[in-house]
């Protein structure tokens, strides 16, 4: 049992998460899983993972790296309102089957378990993954996290707090973070199309082109493809609601 949790977690290999604050969580979940074996892990450079050029930086992110600093988060997020929730977690299990198979996927959550029982830093694990990630991978990391929020179909005052502040500690824009907001209230605000685009509805029909092909461009899978496919499949996600939200003011504009 406990080399299916180690195989997940080391699975795509890491880099920037052997250090820091994500490297403590790490090392802490391998004692409490192992008994101990957290010291046969390679050292990480605690400083080096949380400072240097972000260009040097991003280079080092692995799709490891990416898998773990997401289910940390998801930690964050489940345990925001003091209960975790049951349509929650099956928004997370869904997730690991979905890009890692049966194994894998027990293998995770049994980390997610013990995650669940650590007292994280929630702030400091998302500063270093700004520090050490992409900009667009963040987005889809943000994007996972707005999954999970609105899984039961309520965004809970605590984890809006919560995923507000985490969108600003990985370094994400506040326009972005209401660009992704706005695609889970498609059904309550008919401006949705224009908040997905981060346009107003009195823009222009060149400007509102404009803005999707910006948004197209900024959330193209092309762009976090390093990241592993879990991460490319929500960018798709993303990409094709964007197309929607152009569809959608296409249509009620009468645009060509």
């Amino acid at each position: 049992m406990g080399s299916v949790f180690f195989r997940w977690l080391f699975l795509g290999g890491l880099g920037y998460a052997l250090g820091g604050p994500i490297g403590m969580i790490v090392g802490s979940v391998v004692a409490l899983l192992s008994g101990g074996l957290s010291s046969a892990l390679p050292a990480g450079d605690d400083a080096d993972a949380t400072s240097g050029t972000q260009r040097a930086s991003y280079r080092r992110a692995t799709p490891g790296d990416i898998r773990v600093s997401i289910l940390i988060l998801v930690a964050c997020v489940l345990k925001a309102d003091g209960i975790v929730k049951k349509s929650e977690l099956n928004v997370v299990k869904k997730y690991l089957l979905q890009n890692y198979g049966e194994e894998e996927a027990l293998g995770a959550l049994q980390v997610l378990k013990t995650l669940l029982e650590q007292d994280i830093d929630c702030m400091a694990v998302a500063n270093q993954i700004r520090q050490n990630v992409n900009y667009s991978t963040r987005l889809e990391i943000l994007h996972f996290l707005l999954d999970l929020a609105f899984a039961d179909g309520d965004y809970a005052i605590a984890e809006q707090r919560l995923i507000a502040q985490i969108s600003a500690a990985l370094g994400l824009s506040d326009a972005d973070y209401r660009s992704l907001l706005a695609l889970y209230g498609k059904a309550k605000d008919p401006d949705w199309a224009y908040q997905a685009l981060e346009i107003t509805a009195s823009v222009t029909d060149e400007e509102v082109k404009k803005a999707y092909r910006r948004m197209a461009m900024k959330y193209h899978p092309d762009k976090v493809a390093s990241a592993g496919e879990d991460v490319k499949k929500k960018a798709t996600e993303k990409f094709r609601a964007v197309n929607e939200a152009y569809e959608h003011i296409k249509k009620s504009r009468g645009m060509n």
